[in-house]
């Protein structure tokens, strides 16, 4: 694929520029990626995005995104691929508004979006986005995947390992039919979580895993060595660092809600609900700043969140703004 260049004369944005990038900006771009990428355009195209694309700096900084990202193409969601270019109007339009809401996010959803892809097609489990999963183990424990989650299960003579690549799961644990009995255990990327005849909750969360007792007790012992191992009890909840634990709180109430397919949540800001609520929903879901800091409390079905998004506005002060399926928008009543 060949990339395309400013004029002579015009400034080059930079490598990894930091401009924020408009969803006006963001759409703009991709419609002019695809028609140039097309081959076909005329030299009055050319000349108009040339014109456009000297009109501010944050066209160049769009346009230098998604020449980056078309450099990746291979690994673009197949709905965003060059194939797009030679499809029906309607399915263009829905790439054109995939590939814009890839230069919003980027870089932080793009290389979410990566690693997630990656981590899941690798793992012996795993659940897309949105989807839940329930899975019975070889000694009879129980598992539920929560969405967008990946995993491996190592069973041998010694050891019963569950390692959680990302995403959240569940854990019912039962009695080890071998003789003696091997130890539970549960490792992410900051440690590992010795389950004690229990049932609880374990979520990957960037450098952080939390984890939720229900029932029973959980020995936690951070990746660094020399950390002091931490057990929580039935009715308590940490964060799990490499290097250390968390203080130890009172369980948050509903910290399950999730494996009932329910968001149960208690004044919460409504930018922390759009990213929750976002994790059950392909593509990007995005609060304007003007309403992040709105309050919400409610309990939300998970298996279809359309809905729940379309509540929003009889709940508070909001307008749902979809510029296509898989990119909504909360910004204030009135503003479009």
């Amino acid at each position: 694929m060949s990339a395309l260049h400013p004029a002579p004369g015009q400034a080059a944005a930079p490598a990894a520029s930091t401009t924020p990038i408009s969803e006006q900006a963001a759409l703009q771009a991709a419609e002019w990626f695809f028609l140039l990428q097309a081959g076909d355009a005329s030299a009055q195209d050319r000349a108009r995005w040339q014109q456009w694309l000297a009109a501010d700096p944050v066209h160049a900084a769009a346009w230098h995104k998604a020449e980056r990202l078309a450099g990746q193409m291979a690994q673009l969601p197949p709905s965003l691929a060059m194939a797009a270019l030679d499809r029906p109007a309607a399915q263009r339009r829905q790439a054109i508004r995939g590939l814009a809401a890839l230069l919003v996010a980027a870089p932080v959803g793009w290389m979410a979006w990566r690693h997630s892809e990656q981590a899941g097609w690798l793992a012996d489990y795993r659940t897309a986005t949105g989807e839940q999963r329930a899975l019975v183990l070889a000694d009879g424990s129980q598992l539920q995947l929560d969405t967008a989650t990946a995993i491996d299960v190592r069973y041998d003579s010694a050891l019963r390992l569950i390692r959680v690549q990302q995403g959240a799961i569940h854990v019912q644990t039962a009695a080890d039919p071998v003789v003696p009995a091997r130890p539970l255990v549960v490792a992410t990327p900051q440690g590992r979580l010795r389950a004690l005849g229990t049932r609880f909750t374990v979520r990957v969360q960037g450098d952080a895993t939390a984890v939720a007792v229900l029932e029973g007790a959980v020995e936690m012992q951070p990746t660094q060595t020399g950390s002091s191992p931490v057990v929580l009890q039935a009715g308590q909840q940490a964060q799990l660092h490499a290097d250390s634990a968390s203080a130890i709180e009172a369980l948050a109430p509903q910290a399950d809600s999730w494996t009932r397919g329910v968001l149960h949540v208690r004044n919460m800001r409504l930018a922390d609900f759009a990213a929750e609520l976002g994790r059950y929903r392909s593509g990007l879901l995005r609060c304007d700043p003007a309403v992040a800091e709105l309050r919400l409390s409610g309990s939300f079905q998970l298996r279809d969140t359309t809905p729940v998004l379309d509540s929003l506005p009889d709940l508070l002060p909001v307008h749902v703004v979809y510029r296509s399926r898989y990119w909504v928008t909360l910004v204030p009543a009135g503003a479009s």
